[in-house]
């Protein structure tokens, strides 16, 4: 196989890679958005939901403990997926997997970072905006972005030919 051909493969698969995430993303907000409305509609005991039919049709009988309970399983979930992503995106582009465990390092210290702001904002209200901040981060294709503009700055004869 030519090394156009497997400029052009790789390209293919990122880009493949990057659609995949970023329908995730989408994904992603739609449950949230709707979840959100769920909690909102149960917690404060509210007439009816905006959210939508499917959300409120997947949380039927759902207390408000359990609802939360599926909101940061869907997080974290998210946040997996999302490393994985990223993972499977410095792969293609570096053509290695050498990576793998400084990306799910920066993947568990910032979430480790968010949940101590999360823990701190009860004495300082402001850590929440970040710790939430940090955890969208994590949960979309931010990671990816920066994936793509580290692949840029690298010379393609120091990526592995794989």
């Amino acid at each position: 196989m030519s090394t156009r051909g497997i400029r052009w493969g790789r390209r293919l698969e990122a880009a493949l890679v990057l659609g995949a995430a970023v329908a995730f993303g989408s994904w992603r907000e739609f449950a949230f958005i709707n979840l959100n409305y769920q909690i909102d509609h149960v917690g404060n005991h509210t007439r009816f939901s905006y959210a939508h039919s499917l959300v409120q049709g997947w949380t039927r009988g759902m207390d408000l403990h359990d609802l939360l309970v599926l909101k940061w399983s869907l997080a974290l979930a998210s946040m997996v997926t999302m490393a994985a992503f990223t993972v499977v995106l410095v792969r293609i582009l570096f053509g290695t997997w050498r990576h793998t465990r400084a990306i799910l390092l920066g993947f568990l210290g910032f979430a480790l970072l968010s949940l101590a702001l999360h823990l701190l904002s009860r004495w300082a209200a402001p850590f929440e905006l970040v710790s939430v901040r940090l955890s969208h981060m994590l949960q979309y294709p931010v990671p990816l972005l920066f994936v793509l503009i580290a692949a840029w700055g690298v010379p393609k004869q120091m990526r592995s030919p794989a």
